[in-house]
């Protein structure tokens, strides 16, 4: 999986995954620390950041494949920029605050 679909994943399932793994995934993903510096940080071997790593990787990957949270949002927000060009003044400011919703 690469970052950018990671971190995304994250955004929608993170809170699913234990304190731990999240922290991980966090210092993998978000900061870009390599496995050595999150190895350190967290007191752990190298082999067991980079096992946390892709046993999250597969979990984030399973609730996509289940809940489709992420793709749905992709799509709703395609959509809402089809409606922007579409749109005049009022419809963008409704659609201003549909895309609120979507980032509360």
């Amino acid at each position: 999986m690469d970052k950018i679909e990671a971190n995304n994943l994250l955004d929608f399932y993170g809170c699913l995954l234990t304190d731990k793994q999240r922290a991980i995934c966090d210092y993998y993903y978000r900061e870009d620390y390599s496995l050595n510096e999150i190895a350190e940080m967290e007191g752990v071997s190298r082999s067991a950041v980079y096992d946390t790593v892709k046993r999250c990787d597969k979990e984030l990957a399973e609730y996509e494949e289940k809940l489709h949270n992420a793709g749905a949002y992709r799509k709703r927000m395609q959509l809402y920029e089809m409606i922007r060009k579409q749109g005049n003044e009022e419809i963008n400011a409704l659609l201003d605050k549909c895309i609120e919703t979507e980032t509360e």
